[in-house]
């Protein structure tokens, strides 16, 4: 098989490991990032990160708030890619918690945060306390998953906003 990018950034051994490379191939991100593409590959698998996520399924990967931090990249095209491959799995991972101890599984998205991938198609969440699959789950059934993978020390802030939220469906 081949190993098909649209952009790479690495070190002088990167660069000449890939010129002249016939398993690589650099192809322009309308080909690379197309969902019609992605779906022909049999198992396809797509990993993609999140800044947070709420305890709906929301991905915000982004932005922190009104803060702009990255661009979107393809995480929509290879989401959805994923989820229509015979097979495939889309998975957004992230770190349970932010490198000041903020938990990234939270009750809301941050106000003025963009929300990258929608509820409808997360499938896949893993943190280091474990995986779970949204696909398929209602509102509540998707918040209860999520604290199951949030860090041990805000489980229980998670249950209580959980609560609040979902008290009333």
């Amino acid at each position: 098989g081949k190993s098909v990018t649209s952009f790479m950034v690495g070190t002088k051994k990167l660069y000449d490991f890939v010129d002249d490379n016939i398993s690589i191939r650099v192809m322009n991100i309308s080909y690379v990032n197309d969902t019609s593409i992605i779906r022909q590959n049999p198992k396809a698998i797509a990993i993609n990160s999140a800044i947070e996520i709420d305890l709906t399924g929301q991905v915000c990967a982004d932005s922190i708030g009104t803060l702009q931090y990255s661009g979107i990249g393809g995480q929509m095209d290879f989401i959805r890619g994923a989820s229509l491959s015979p097979g495939g799995k889309p998975i957004i991972a992230l770190p349970s918690i932010t490198n000041k101890g903020i938990s990234r599984i939270t009750p809301f998205i941050k106000e003025g945060a963009g929300v990258v991938t929608t509820r409808g198609h997360v499938h896949w969440v893993v943190t280091e306390f474990g995986k779970v699959n949204l696909f398929g789950k209602n509102l509540k059934q998707r918040g209860k998953a999520l604290i199951e993978i949030a860090h041990p020390t805000h489980k229980e802030e998670l249950e209580k906003a959980f609560f609040e939220r979902f008290k009333n469906l």
